[in-house]
């Protein structure tokens, strides 16, 4: 090598860790397709009140089952159409985008610190206290999640807050599971022998020391659990146990148009394309964030 190309070679900056993340995060083109509707999903909900071009709850007497601005008797005035009472679909799906997130955000917020939180406290403390926690997300775990959600949300009663409590619970077991073996896997490491060698206390150890270590498959696991969140939010909304009317809540609005899927077919299909863009956009982003994290699964 000439002696005019090593020092351009020494002198180049070496990428940083946001490049070489970023680098492999984009190899995968659905992974960058869901954060680009993650992004859009976030301006709408964000933008609502200038973006929706009605109110979502005002009633048009004149205007029931009006049809898309493309089918035949629609108009500019509604462009998705209305529904049994007269409002507008499109309004109330951007309305509804806003409350998606809430649920989503709230429910993962809720799960991930008491998960974390549990399993951290199951791993240093070990013997009973561990058995104790790890049983009781076994039992959590044994029932179906949805049933096991209906089932909180009828004791409690039904509402948007009980429901997005009872699927903070059904979520439970995965964060606590993750952060418990994570911790596992890092207590063993030569660094935590030595902190606490030095005399750090045990508070110090786990949210100083471990738990930057464990964030990685955390972030993986909250990022995938919030479409699952917003999914268990609407079917409960769709049974009835979950936000209730007028407020503009996806699963709502297909519980509210059912009986209209023969005669208004934009009734029903609006509010679930929407809950579909939704989840299948959180699912790719997940899933490229996970092969972006994850060095094993890095080419």
């Amino acid at each position: 090598m000439s002696e005019a190309v090593a020092p351009r070679l020494a002198a180049a900056p070496m990428p940083g860790r946001f490049a070489i993340f970023w680098r492999s995060f984009a190899e995968n083109r659905g992974a960058v397709m869901g954060l680009g509707l993650m992004v859009v999903l976030v301006i709408v909900a964000a933008l609502a009140d200038l973006i929706a071009p009605h109110s979502p709850i005002e009633q048009y007497r004149a205007a029931f089952l009006a049809p898309p601005v493309w089918q035949e008797g629609g108009s500019w005035t509604f462009i998705l159409g209305t529904d049994d009472v007269g409002r507008d679909i499109l309004s109330r799906l951007i309305y509804g985008a806003r409350l998606s997130l809430v649920i989503g955000l709230s429910v993962v917020a809720l799960s991930l610190t008491t998960g974390t939180v549990l399993g951290l406290t199951a791993a240093f403390a070990g013997g009973v206290v561990d058995m104790f926690i790890m049983r009781v997300m076994d039992i959590i775990l044994v029932f179906p999640s949805l049933l096991l959600a209906i089932v909180i949300v009828a004791i409690l009663g039904p509402g948007m807050f009980n429901a997005m409590l009872a699927v903070a619970i059904v979520t439970l077991p995965g964060f606590t599971r993750l952060s418990r073996a994570s911790a596992l896997s890092e207590l063993a490491r030569d660094y935590v022998t030595a902190t606490r060698s030095a005399g750090a206390s045990t508070f110090r150890l786990m949210f100083d020391t471990v738990l930057p270590n464990c964030t990685a498959p955390l972030i993986v696991q909250a990022s995938l659990g919030f479409s699952t969140a917003i999914l268990d939010a609407a079917a409960l909304g769709f049974l009835g146990l979950g936000a209730q009317p007028p407020t503009p809540e996806w699963g709502t609005m297909l519980a509210g148009a059912l009986q209209y899927y023969q005669r208004a077919w934009w009734v029903l299909a609006f509010p679930g394309f929407a809950i579909l863009l939704t989840v299948l956009a959180f699912n790719l982003f997940g899933d490229g964030l996970r092969d972006a994290l994850d060095p094993k699964l890095k080419r």
